[in-house]
Order: C-alpha cells, then structure tokens, then sequence
C-alpha cells in the first residue's frame, strides 16, 4: 500500500483509504515513471487487445492518505518517490517577458520528474501536471515564492498509476485556453470583467435557493440559469443537479449567449434578461468560467457568478451535495468519483435519486444505462474519440477483436 501525507489548512489529523480502478487503454507507462504498485505483482490482471496493442486493466489498487494541520495556506505533500499526484492550478497575472517566465520553469523543470501541460503568455499561467510528490510540490513552492504567484489556489489530486500525463508541454502560449473567439484578446486581468467568484459553500446556498427561486410572481423577481460551460461529454458522466447538456463537442466552439441573429433551441442564453438573469457558471477547475464570463460581460450581461475553484474544488470542500455521477478530467484518468475529493463526504439522497433516474451517463451505442462512469477511448487513431458504453456493447466489441 502507498502512502502520502498531505498538510491542507485548516484541517485535524484525520486518515482514510481511497481505492480506484486505473486503466491502460493503449497507452504505456514512461520510463520515469514508477506506479505505486508493481504492475506484474497485482493480482487477477487482465489483458485486452484491441488492434493489436496491448491493454492492461489492473485491478483496485488502495491508497492511504493523511491529512494533518498546517499553519500556512500552501498545500504540502510530503517527499514520497513512490507516490504519484497530479497537480492543477491557473491564474492571471501581467507577465511582461513570458519568453524569460518558459526559460526559468523550463531550467526549473528540467530536474524533475513532472509529465503535464503547462503555458504561459502575458495574462499569467495554466497548469496541469503530474508528478513523484516530492517533484511535483518541489515546483509549487518554487513557484509561489515568485510574489506574483504567492496566492494561487493549488488543486492536488492522486494518481494511482504513475504519471497522467505523456510527456510535459511547457511553452508560452497566445491563449491559455483554447477558444474560437480569441482569448488572448480578452480584459482578464481586469476582476470587474470576469464573474464574481462564489466560495463553495456560497455555490451550495444558492443551489439550495434555486428551487424555490423559481417564483416569477415578483416583478423585482431575478430568474436564475445554472450554465455547465463545459463539452457534452464532460456532462455525460457527471453534472450538478439542473444543468442543462452542453450541446457543443468542445468548448473552444461554445457560443452560448452570443448569437444576436440565430436563435437556437441549445442556447440556456437566448432572449434572457441581461439586468435581471443571474448566471452561475461552472467548470472542471474555474479557468473555462473567468474567461468565457469576460465575453459575456462584454455582451451586456450583469449578473454573472462562478464556482471559484471550480467542480474539483467544491467536491473537496462540499462533498456530492447536488452533483450527480463523476468528474471528467482531462489526463488519462478520465474520471473521476467524489470520494477522490473528499472521502469522508457522503451522497445525498437526492443526488442518489437523480443519480439513478438521469437520463445521462447513457451507452453511445444502444442507449442503456452506464454504470461505470468513465469513458473509453477509441483504439482507432484516425478516430480517438471519447466513447461511453454498457458492459454488453464493450463485451461484444472485446470479442471481435
């Protein structure tokens, strides 16, 4: 069994165990990497085929985890080789030299052992990386002891099968995320600009609220939109209760709210009231919701509000109150439960309800239910698709091969 301690503000000393099912469709480890278990030594490993690769599905592999005080706001793990994290964070700041910023993480970079996605331009920095606990902290410190990066919010999550990324990408980049519309010619590091920020626990209160909020009878009355600026296939596996399905198979094509002479049946934002509608958007990590509400603040919309941190954050710190199934991500866990959050939180029942008459989490072939929630990734590298399916579909395609 690994072990990893974490020190989280402003926690007491509390243990558990988390256990997750890691697969390798495809894909093979990298050399640098070291699993916490020995792959050939896990017991009742399958092998797949799938033209003519390998794939090799391990069984439950079961962290222990400890969370112990800390009297700083800096997220600390603690040096371990052997256990694996994967690290995520943004945050928009005047650089004036990214060019100088790529060539001081990259001499910084180059002496760990860290695979991810990592850009800088003028309007600050976007990372996702994974990383040996050691390495990965290693350049979290180094990183926030630049004043301009002193109060990041550092999201930290396990990765039970070494690196979650192939190799690392750091490089200054025009848009810290990808979109149709431009982002590197947005006002982001203008505050008023972007949506106001709810804490987790303000996001809880007002989807609490939103129900009973539905009272139309008061002139003065502010309807509410909850808006999931994310892809289709992110909702697919997991979404907060009253989300609509994003009907867009990227984000960077989303135009929800912008289109002032086609009116479609797929935008939530069509023929809102800009001055009375407020919209709570939320994302995986909170960096798709600052820049899209920096368009829709240019289109006239007042009362804009995000999930600070985004959906990984709250699970951390609300639990699954209100949110159905699992959490995409975007490295080679594709999915992820809550309890990966927050293991002590539980289901609410009525996410549970939701959870087993939703009409998500649907098979792409035949339409049945899915229960496990994690997306497969078509074998076939002119496609590459992201594909849910039932167990019978997935045993049907395994026997052709």
């Amino acid at each position: 069994m690994a072990s990893l301690n974490i020190t989280l503000p402003p926690s007491t000393p509390i243990s558990f165990s988390l256990s997750s099912l890691s697969e390798f469709h495809g894909r093979r480890l990298p050399h640098s990497s070291t699993p916490p278990c020995s792959l050939p030594n896990l017991p009742h490993g399958k092998i797949h085929f799938s033209h003519g690769r390998r794939k090799l599905i391990t069984p439950k592999i079961s962290c222990s985890f400890s969370l112990i005080p800390s009297t700083s706001g800096v997220p600390v793990v603690e040096d371990d080789d052997s256990v694996f994290i994967v690290v995520n964070f943004y945050h928009f700041v005047f650089i004036e030299d990214p060019e100088l910023d790529v060539s001081k993480h990259l001499s910084v970079l180059e002496e760990l052992d860290i695979h991810g996605r990592i850009y800088i331009n003028e309007q600050g920095i976007n990372a996702q990386f994974s990383g040996p606990s050691k390495d990965a902290m290693s350049y979290v410190k180094w990183l926030r002891d630049d004043q301009r990066f002193n109060d990041i919010l550092v999201q930290i999550s396990p990765s039970s099968s070494g690196h979650a990324f192939p190799r690392l990408k750091m490089r200054y980049k025009p848009s810290l995320v990808q979109f149709d519309l431009g982002a590197q010619d947005l006002p982001l590091l203008d505050p008023s600009m972007r949506a106001e920020p709810l804490s987790p626990v303000e996001w809880r209160a007002r989807l609490k609220s939103l129900d009973s909020s539905q009272d139309t009878t008061n002139e003065n009355h502010k309807s509410c939109i909850l808006l999931d600026v994310r892809n289709g296939y992110e909702w697919d596996i997991g979404h907060f209760q009253g989300a609509q399905r994003p009907e867009v198979d990227c984000f960077r094509t989303t135009s929800f709210g912008l289109s002032d002479l086609q009116v479609t049946d797929s935008d939530p934002l069509v023929n809102v009231d800009k001055d009375k509608t407020d919209i709570l958007m939320y994302c995986t990590g909170g960096i798709r919701c600052d820049v899209y509400s920096t368009i829709l603040r240019q289109k006239g919309f007042k009362n804009l509000y995000t999930l600070k941190g985004g959906v990984s954050n709250y699970l951390k710190k609300e639990g699954p109150e209100k949110w159905i199934g699992n959490l995409f991500v975007f490295d080679s866990r594709l999915s992820l439960p809550p309890a990966t959050f927050n293991p002590g939180a539980t289901t609410s029942s009525g996410s549970q309800k939701a959870l087993d008459n939703s009409k998500f989490a649907r098979c792409y072939i035949c339409n049945s239910q899915v229960h496990q929630l994690r997306h497969r990734n078509c074998a076939n590298l002119d496609c590459n698709l992201l594909y849910l399916l039932c167990g019978r579909i997935e045993r049907v395609l395994l026997s052709r091969l």
